[in-house]
Protein backbone atom coordinates (compact mmCIF):
# COMPACT_ATOMS: atom_id res chain seq x y z
CA UNK A 1 0.00 0.00 0.00
CA UNK A 2 1.30 3.45 -0.89
CA UNK A 3 0.41 6.79 0.28
CA UNK A 4 0.34 9.58 -2.65
CA UNK A 5 1.92 12.79 -1.46
CA UNK A 6 0.76 16.06 -4.07
CA UNK A 7 1.90 19.24 -4.21
CA UNK A 8 1.14 21.29 -7.09
CA UNK A 9 3.95 20.71 -8.84
CA UNK A 10 3.39 17.08 -8.82
CA UNK A 11 -0.06 17.45 -10.07
CA UNK A 12 0.66 19.54 -13.53
CA UNK A 13 3.81 16.94 -14.13
CA UNK A 14 4.32 15.76 -17.84
CA UNK A 15 2.53 12.76 -18.59
CA UNK A 16 6.07 10.94 -19.16
CA UNK A 17 7.52 12.01 -16.25
CA UNK A 18 7.23 8.67 -13.80
CA UNK A 19 9.46 7.56 -10.99
CA UNK A 20 11.25 4.54 -10.27
CA UNK A 21 8.90 3.26 -7.94
CA UNK A 22 5.65 4.11 -10.48
CA UNK A 23 7.30 2.42 -12.95
CA UNK A 24 7.61 -0.63 -10.68
CA UNK A 25 4.20 -0.62 -10.18
CA UNK A 26 2.99 -0.85 -13.46
CA UNK A 27 3.53 -4.59 -13.34
CA UNK A 28 0.88 -4.94 -11.04
CA UNK A 29 -2.81 -4.86 -11.97
CA UNK A 30 -3.97 -2.63 -8.88
CA UNK A 31 -1.92 -0.16 -6.51
CA UNK A 32 -4.07 0.72 -3.46
CA UNK A 33 -2.58 4.23 -2.41
CA UNK A 34 -4.04 7.09 0.48
CA UNK A 35 -5.46 10.24 -1.07
CA UNK A 36 -5.45 13.54 0.98
CA UNK A 37 -8.31 15.11 -0.21
CA UNK A 38 -10.07 18.38 2.46
CA UNK A 39 -10.81 16.91 6.01
CA UNK A 40 -10.00 13.41 5.13
CA UNK A 41 -8.01 10.68 3.99
CA UNK A 42 -9.44 8.11 0.99
CA UNK A 43 -7.94 4.68 0.36
CA UNK A 44 -8.10 4.50 -3.19
CA UNK A 45 -7.24 1.07 -5.79
CA UNK A 46 -6.25 2.50 -8.82
CA UNK A 47 -5.28 -0.22 -11.84
CA UNK A 48 -1.60 0.03 -12.77
CA UNK A 49 -2.87 -0.04 -16.69
CA UNK A 50 -6.46 0.44 -17.92
CA UNK A 51 -7.39 0.69 -21.43
CA UNK A 52 -9.98 3.09 -21.22
CA UNK A 53 -7.95 5.51 -19.41
CA UNK A 54 -10.14 4.86 -15.85
CA UNK A 55 -7.07 3.89 -13.97
CA UNK A 56 -5.58 7.21 -12.08
CA UNK A 57 -6.73 9.89 -9.73
CA UNK A 58 -6.28 12.56 -12.23
CA UNK A 59 -5.13 16.78 -11.05
CA UNK A 60 -8.85 18.39 -11.75
CA UNK A 61 -9.93 15.60 -9.04
CA UNK A 62 -8.17 17.52 -6.14
CA UNK A 63 -8.51 21.25 -7.43
CA UNK A 64 -12.32 20.40 -7.68
CA UNK A 65 -12.94 19.00 -4.40
CA UNK A 66 -11.33 21.73 -2.62
CA UNK A 67 -13.29 24.20 -4.69
CA UNK A 68 -16.52 22.50 -4.12
CA UNK A 69 -15.62 23.17 -0.24
CA UNK A 70 -15.25 26.19 -0.44
CA UNK A 71 -19.07 27.11 -2.55
CA UNK A 72 -20.64 23.42 -0.86
CA UNK A 73 -23.86 25.71 -0.89
CA UNK A 74 -23.70 25.15 -4.05
CA UNK A 75 -23.88 21.87 -4.25
CA UNK A 76 -25.71 20.25 -1.00
CA UNK A 77 -29.05 18.84 -1.35
CA UNK A 78 -28.74 17.96 -4.93
CA UNK A 79 -29.17 15.13 -7.21
CA UNK A 80 -25.92 14.51 -8.44
CA UNK A 81 -24.44 12.05 -11.50
CA UNK A 82 -20.60 11.91 -11.71
CA UNK A 83 -19.08 11.78 -15.86
CA UNK A 84 -16.16 9.61 -15.96
CA UNK A 85 -15.91 8.82 -12.15
CA UNK A 86 -12.62 6.61 -13.25
CA UNK A 87 -11.57 5.64 -9.46
CA UNK A 88 -14.82 6.62 -8.23
CA UNK A 89 -12.82 8.79 -5.28
CA UNK A 90 -14.71 12.29 -5.93
CA UNK A 91 -17.80 11.06 -5.80
CA UNK A 92 -17.10 9.18 -2.37
CA UNK A 93 -15.50 12.31 -1.19
CA UNK A 94 -18.39 14.28 -2.06
CA UNK A 95 -20.85 11.47 -0.32
CA UNK A 96 -18.94 10.98 2.81
CA UNK A 97 -18.33 14.83 3.11
CA UNK A 98 -21.72 16.41 2.08
CA UNK A 99 -23.82 13.43 2.08
CA UNK A 100 -24.72 13.96 -1.41
CA UNK A 101 -26.85 11.65 -3.08
CA UNK A 102 -24.80 11.18 -6.01
CA UNK A 103 -24.17 8.44 -8.97
CA UNK A 104 -21.23 7.67 -10.44
CA UNK A 105 -20.63 6.77 -14.05
CA UNK A 106 -18.18 5.52 -17.00
CA UNK A 107 -17.35 4.01 -19.51
CA UNK A 108 -19.62 0.66 -20.21
CA UNK A 109 -17.24 -1.93 -18.42
CA UNK A 110 -17.53 -4.51 -15.72
CA UNK A 111 -14.00 -3.62 -14.55
CA UNK A 112 -14.54 -0.12 -13.71
CA UNK A 113 -17.43 -0.54 -11.89
CA UNK A 114 -16.37 -3.46 -9.67
CA UNK A 115 -12.71 -1.40 -8.58
CA UNK A 116 -15.48 1.99 -7.63
CA UNK A 117 -17.60 -0.89 -5.49
CA UNK A 118 -14.35 -2.24 -3.96
CA UNK A 119 -13.66 2.00 -2.85
CA UNK A 120 -16.39 2.85 -1.62
CA UNK A 121 -16.78 -0.25 0.69
CA UNK A 122 -12.82 0.31 2.02
CA UNK A 123 -13.85 4.05 2.56
CA UNK A 124 -16.93 2.85 4.72
CA UNK A 125 -19.68 3.81 2.12
CA UNK A 126 -22.26 1.22 2.14
CA UNK A 127 -24.33 0.11 0.16
CA UNK A 128 -22.02 1.34 -2.53
CA UNK A 129 -22.81 4.12 -4.69
CA UNK A 130 -25.41 3.63 -7.61
CA UNK A 131 -23.71 3.18 -11.04
CA UNK A 132 -24.61 3.39 -14.61
CA UNK A 133 -22.18 2.03 -17.22
CA UNK A 134 -22.67 4.58 -20.13
CA UNK A 135 -20.25 5.46 -22.95
CA UNK A 136 -20.38 9.22 -24.16
CA UNK A 137 -23.09 9.14 -27.41
CA UNK A 138 -25.00 6.03 -27.01
CA UNK A 139 -28.12 5.79 -25.85
CA UNK A 140 -28.30 6.08 -21.98
CA UNK A 141 -29.30 3.44 -19.77
CA UNK A 142 -32.19 6.07 -18.41
CA UNK A 143 -35.26 6.82 -20.73
CA UNK A 144 -35.68 10.42 -18.59
CA UNK A 145 -33.09 11.26 -16.30
CA UNK A 146 -33.94 13.44 -13.65
CA UNK A 147 -30.45 14.46 -12.01
CA UNK A 148 -30.48 18.67 -11.71
CA UNK A 149 -26.46 18.49 -11.27
CA UNK A 150 -24.00 17.18 -13.48
CA UNK A 151 -20.59 17.12 -12.78
CA UNK A 152 -16.71 15.93 -13.68
CA UNK A 153 -13.22 16.17 -13.81
CA UNK A 154 -10.33 16.66 -16.17
CA UNK A 155 -12.29 14.32 -18.84
CA UNK A 156 -10.94 16.59 -21.90
CA UNK A 157 -8.66 14.62 -22.68
CA UNK A 158 -10.01 12.25 -26.28
CA UNK A 159 -10.51 15.69 -28.71
CA UNK A 160 -13.13 13.26 -30.78
CA UNK A 161 -15.07 12.15 -28.17
CA UNK A 162 -16.27 15.70 -27.93
CA UNK A 163 -19.49 15.27 -30.00
CA UNK A 164 -20.30 12.05 -27.97
CA UNK A 165 -19.75 14.13 -24.42
CA UNK A 166 -22.25 16.98 -25.99
CA UNK A 167 -24.57 14.43 -26.98
CA UNK A 168 -24.62 12.26 -23.29
CA UNK A 169 -24.73 16.00 -21.88
CA UNK A 170 -27.72 17.28 -24.07
CA UNK A 171 -29.57 14.08 -22.92
CA UNK A 172 -28.87 14.92 -19.20
CA UNK A 173 -29.39 18.58 -18.77
CA UNK A 174 -32.51 18.47 -21.33
CA UNK A 175 -34.78 15.96 -19.96
CA UNK A 176 -38.13 16.28 -19.91
CA UNK A 177 -38.55 15.48 -16.36
CA UNK A 178 -35.88 18.26 -15.61
CA UNK A 179 -38.02 20.96 -17.86
CA UNK A 180 -41.34 19.82 -16.10
CA UNK A 181 -39.42 20.16 -12.89
CA UNK A 182 -38.20 23.43 -13.93
CA UNK A 183 -41.54 25.06 -14.67
CA UNK A 184 -43.16 23.99 -11.41
CA UNK A 185 -40.85 25.15 -9.47
CA UNK A 186 -40.96 28.85 -11.29
CA UNK A 187 -44.41 28.83 -11.10
CA UNK A 188 -44.17 27.94 -7.02
CA UNK A 189 -41.31 30.62 -6.45
CA UNK A 190 -44.04 33.33 -8.72
CA UNK A 191 -46.82 32.78 -6.33
CA UNK A 192 -44.30 32.78 -3.00
CA UNK A 193 -43.19 36.63 -4.42
CA UNK A 194 -40.87 35.93 -6.55
CA UNK A 195 -37.95 35.89 -4.81
CA UNK A 196 -34.54 35.18 -6.95
CA UNK A 197 -32.30 32.65 -6.72
CA UNK A 198 -28.99 32.84 -6.58
CA UNK A 199 -27.99 29.19 -6.17
CA UNK A 200 -26.98 26.90 -9.20
CA UNK A 201 -28.99 26.37 -11.67
CA UNK A 202 -31.27 23.16 -12.04
CA UNK A 203 -29.89 21.82 -14.34
CA UNK A 204 -26.07 22.41 -14.82
CA UNK A 205 -22.91 20.65 -15.31
CA UNK A 206 -19.82 21.54 -13.22
CA UNK A 207 -16.63 20.67 -14.70
CA UNK A 208 -13.20 21.06 -13.40
CA UNK A 209 -10.53 21.01 -16.53
CA UNK A 210 -6.75 20.89 -15.49
CA UNK A 211 -5.35 18.65 -17.88
CA UNK A 212 -2.54 20.88 -19.79
CA UNK A 213 -4.15 20.44 -23.40
CA UNK A 214 -3.46 23.47 -26.76
CA UNK A 215 -6.29 25.74 -26.32
CA UNK A 216 -7.76 25.09 -29.60
CA UNK A 217 -8.29 21.74 -28.71
CA UNK A 218 -10.02 23.09 -25.66
CA UNK A 219 -12.08 25.66 -27.36
CA UNK A 220 -13.74 22.79 -29.63
CA UNK A 221 -16.09 21.48 -26.88
CA UNK A 222 -17.10 24.93 -25.07
CA UNK A 223 -17.69 26.27 -28.77
CA UNK A 224 -19.44 22.96 -29.37
CA UNK A 225 -21.92 23.42 -26.65
CA UNK A 226 -22.65 26.75 -27.29
CA UNK A 227 -23.83 25.19 -30.84
CA UNK A 228 -25.32 22.80 -29.06
CA UNK A 229 -27.37 25.35 -27.43
CA UNK A 230 -26.21 25.92 -23.78
CA UNK A 231 -24.13 28.95 -22.19
CA UNK A 232 -20.67 28.66 -20.79
CA UNK A 233 -19.71 30.58 -17.65
CA UNK A 234 -15.87 30.12 -16.26
CA UNK A 235 -16.04 30.46 -12.73
CA UNK A 236 -12.66 30.95 -11.28
CA UNK A 237 -10.08 28.17 -10.82
CA UNK A 238 -10.58 26.23 -13.93
CA UNK A 239 -14.26 25.66 -13.09
CA UNK A 240 -17.10 25.84 -15.80
CA UNK A 241 -20.88 25.67 -15.30
CA UNK A 242 -22.45 24.61 -18.48
CA UNK A 243 -26.28 24.85 -18.95
CA UNK A 244 -29.22 24.89 -21.03
CA UNK A 245 -29.66 28.65 -22.67
CA UNK A 246 -33.29 27.81 -22.71
CA UNK A 247 -33.89 27.27 -19.77
CA UNK A 248 -31.38 29.54 -17.46
CA UNK A 249 -31.44 33.40 -17.46
CA UNK A 250 -27.71 35.20 -18.20
CA UNK A 251 -28.50 37.11 -14.72
CA UNK A 252 -29.39 34.33 -12.69
CA UNK A 253 -25.56 32.98 -14.06
CA UNK A 254 -24.35 36.34 -13.12
CA UNK A 255 -26.23 36.29 -9.95
CA UNK A 256 -24.03 32.66 -8.70
CA UNK A 257 -21.02 33.71 -9.74
CA UNK A 258 -20.73 36.59 -7.68
CA UNK A 259 -22.27 34.68 -4.77
CA UNK A 260 -19.05 31.67 -5.57
CA UNK A 261 -16.16 32.67 -3.08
Amino acid sequence: MDIALFSPSTLFADDDDFSSEETKETEQSHVERRHSFPGMELLIREFSFHQLNANLLWPGTFAFAEWLVQNRSLVEGRHCIELGSGTGALAIFLHKSFHLNITTSDFNDQEIEENIAHNCRVNGVTPVLPHIRHSWGDTFPAADPDWDLVIASDILLYVKQYPNLIKTLSVLLKSDKLKNDRAGSTMENEQNGGTHDIGLPRPAFLMSWRRRIGKKDESLFFDGCESAGFQVKHLGSRVYCITPKDQVSGDQIESMVESIT
